[in-house]
């Protein structure tokens, strides 16, 4: 990456030419803070000490929470795991980290722990729970080291505990670590018969060793471990495991706790969503549908209330596109594109190299949101919405030829289904002009790699591997375009009613989802091969809607009335609450008005007895993710003139959070951004940072006697007392001390994305193009 460095001498001029917006009398605070002589914090000089944002206890603390835990109350699972500590807030807190555990609530865990060793330091348990809730990683390790080093502060009970997970931490061999881990716990369990959570944590072990292939008595020995706890105390967290463990091997198993685990732990979202894998198995979808909503809206509340980034909790991203799929199989079409739309309006969070490049995980709500936006306009055929949303965000291709190929063949889909044939006529060539180029391009690749190997003299069967391997990024878009081309030109032989056109290029277009083809082959005139294509699909996609919906609505219109009334009575069962709205559903209104059915025709959903007390889902949390409102400042700049954020409103705003004059990454991430101020400006994104310096420090960092040297682009203002970085959560509760922050503030006030870190957030390119993305969403 190209450095363009401003010498603290730039920094000074650029400071002194800076314009800052003027404060306005809004609605932003109405008081300045005092002036400071001294700052809260200042950047060590000493070279042997932390990094400024770096934590005083060692690498393994830098990440994960830095930020105080919150106390839960009957949040977290009824559990008791007594410590040695003159603390009864460490307590509290450690048998909630304990709860978050069993939940797999890692990152809040850790929170808790952190927060015991925050009142009770040292104490070597706390960095047992750290070590547990790390799981293997070098964090884990570290955090098992200081346990064993401050032992002799616990009591016999929690030194073997501390034993066992460091010993699990030095083994590499991962067989053996498990099975030594297990052994080690199962003594303690053994020693200690009363301890249901000794218990519990060998339940999860025993699972953890690996189920699968083990023969069905192994599951019952660790079922009937789970019934002795749940014996003792029937609301343990330990239904989780009892789900777990049945998961794929016999889902009916584990149907006596899909009502108790969420109720179990309802702060903890994981408990809600393990229910929904069961009744997702089941086929029942509508109920698995209750649960990973439940899901989502305790974590999109916790999100929303504490500043973390969606993609920060562990199984986030996982539970909602789950969710967006047994929305679509329940036939609630409106709220899996709600919920699908709302994964692309998340945050994304990059993966930064020490280059300077970055890439985005394919498994992170922004990749799957636009996986099953895209199936669901397809396969519900909602052709109008495809074309509104055509250009945004939501559908906008990537850069890759298979992603252009993808978007262009929904695109001409559309077109050709809404009478648009002009648009669909333009967008066709433009689709055989890709298919040319990466033909191209493969076989020059493929003729260069071949080359190649032959001329190291390599072995035939290695020649083809180097040919296949550089042909293999070509052939994706080739596959997808062949097919795409066929599809669109079947929609375009439909609509000039060429149905024998149609009949040979569905043959082609072989990806077609089988319901959507048995509509086609009805439109053209084979109602015998659709009604055998959508009674295929009925069988391997059971107790779904649409191949429900569009099997219904064949045997209607084959004029079978016995097996159409089968086929509806068995959608109304399953789908009680189907988006009439959506073609799929609405055209059957003539079959349930045959029926003397009303107009909204869908039955009362039954109720489930297996499930539980169900809450009302609005007081779990909201269903949709949205940015939280930054918190309003008002600061001073080096000459003392205020500048608050409500000067920045109705306009975006990127505020960087910096550690002083002494911080020298901080000075290279400033640096990094200077270059962009014209790029951001360009998407309308103003730029702002915020010191721990004082008023007077920022005058010693830029000095007015700076001539010669171009202005600093964007303005800085003091915060000595640290109470904007503390109200941004830019700063260690823990070891009170500030860390570097980078917010995206939109023209709302919202916060639309962040980095709070150890280190200072430099990927400025990524930050352009989220910023240009978020932006352009709804808030």
């Amino acid at each position: 990456m190209q450095k363009h460095l401003f010498h603290l001498s730039v920094l000074s001029a650029a400071l002194l030419g800076c314009s800052s917006p003027s404060p306005t009398d809004g609605n932003g605070p109405s008081a300045l803070p005092p002036v400071l002589t001294e700052p809260v914090y200042e950047a060590p000089t000493d070279p042997s000490a932390p990094l400024p944002g770096h934590s005083a206890h060692g690498v393994a603390f830098n990440k994960g929470p830095r930020q105080a835990a919150r106390w839960m109350e009957g949040k977290t699972g009824n559990v008791s795991f007594p410590i040695k500590t003159n603390s009864a807030e460490a307590q509290q807190f450690f048998n909630q980290g304990i709860g978050q555990l069993h939940g797999f609530w890692t990152l809040e865990a850790e929170r808790s722990f952190r927060q015991v060793l925050k009142l009770d330091p040292d104490n070597p348990m706390a960095y047992w729970g750290m070590a547990m809730a790390n799981g293997t990683n070098s964090r884990a390790k570290e955090f098992a080291e200081k346990a064993v080093k401050h032992q002799e502060r616990a009591d016999e009970k929690g030194r073997l505990w501390i034993a066992a997970r460091a010993a699990f931490q030095k083994e590499s061999d991962k067989k053996k670590r498990e099975a030594a881990y297990l052994k080690a716990l199962q003594a303690i369990s053994t020693k200690y018969p009363e301890d249901v959570e000794a218990k519990a944590f060998v339940v999860l072990q025993m699972y953890r060793n690996g189920v699968r292939g083990k023969k069905t008595s192994h599951y019952e020995t660790i079922d009937k471990l789970i019934s002795e706890i749940l014996k003792v105390n029937p609301m343990h967290p330990c239904h989780h495991y009892r789900i777990h463990l049945w998961d794929y091997k016999d889902s009916k198993r584990a149907v006596s706790s899909i009502g108790k685990c969420g109720q179990a732990a309802p702060g903890i979202a994981h408990m809600w969503h393990m229910p929904g894998h069961i009744l997702s198995r089941l086929k029942r979808y509508h109920d698995a549908s209750w649960q990973m909503e439940a899901s989502a809206r305790v974590d999109h509340a916790l999100q929303m209330r504490d500043g973390v980034l969606p993609d920060r909790i562990h199984n986030f991203a996982h539970n909602n596109e789950w969710l967006t799929r047994n929305l679509s199989h329940a036939g609630r079409v409106s709220h899996a594109v709600t919920m699908a739309k709302n994964m692309i309006e998340l945050p994304r969070i990059p993966s930064v190299k020490s280059d300077g490049t970055w890439s985005v995980s394919t498994r992170g709500s922004h990749s799957y949101g636009k996986r099953h936006l895209h199936g669901l306009l397809q396969n519900y055929e909602l052709w109008n919405e495809i074309i509104a949303l055509k250009d945004t965000h939501y559908l906008r291709p990537g850069k890759s030829a298979a992603d252009q190929a993808k978007w262009q063949r929904l695109v001409a889909s559309a077109y050709f289904n809404t009478g648009k044939t002009a648009e669909g006529d333009l967008l066709l060539p433009e689709m055989e002009k890709l298919l040319t180029e990466q033909t191209a391009g493969k076989k020059k690749a493929g003729d260069a790699a071949e080359a190649k190997a032959k001329e190291e003299k390599k072995k035939a069967a290695d020649i083809r591997k180097a040919r296949t391997a550089a042909e293999r990024p070509f052939s994706s878009a080739i596959s997808a375009l062949t097919r795409g081309i066929a599809e669109v030109k079947m929609h375009r032989a439909l609509a000039a009613g060429d149905k024998k056109a149609a009949k040979e290029l569905l043959a082609k277009a072989s990806d077609i989802r089988n319901e959507r083809k048995a509509l086609i082959q009805h439109r053209i005139g084979d109602t015998a091969g659709a009604l055998t294509t959508v009674a295929a699909t009925v069988k391997s996609a059971a107790e779904q809607a649409r191949p429900l919906a569009v099997q219904a609505y064949l045997l209607h219109a084959a004029g079978k009335a016995k097996e159409a009334k089968a086929a509806f009575e068995h959608l109304r069962r399953i789908a009680p609450e189907a988006d009439l709205s959506v073609e799929a559903f609405a055209r059957l209104a003539p079959l349930a008005q045959s029926l003397g059915l009303p107009d909204d025709w869908r039955k009362e959903p039954a109720e489930a007895k297996d499930m539980g007390l169900r809450p009302d889902l609005d007081q779990l949390g909201p269903f949709r993710w949205q940015p939280p409102p930054a918190p309003q400042w008002t600061l001073r700049d080096k000459t003392g003139k205020p500048l608050s954020l409500n000067a920045y409103k109705g306009k975006p705003v990127l505020v960087v959070f910096y550690l002083g004059k002494g911080c020298s990454h901080c000075m290279e991430q400033l640096n990094e951004f200077a270059p962009a101020v014209d790029k951001f400006k360009k998407i309308s994104v103003e730029l702002v940072a915020v010191s721990t310096d004082t008023v007077a420090g920022l005058q010693e960092t830029f000095p007015a006697n700076a001539t010669d040297v171009k202005h600093f682009p964007f303005p800085l203002v003091s915060d000595a007392r640290l109470d904007t970085f503390k109200a941004f959560r830019a700063y260690d509760d823990f070891e009170k001390t500030p860390l570097h922050g980078t917010f995206l503030i939109d023209s709302s006030g919202k916060i639309r994305w962040q980095d709070i870190s150890h280190e200072p957030f430099t990927a400025v390119d990524f930050l352009l193009e989220e910023a240009e993305r978020l932006l352009s969403l709804p808030n």
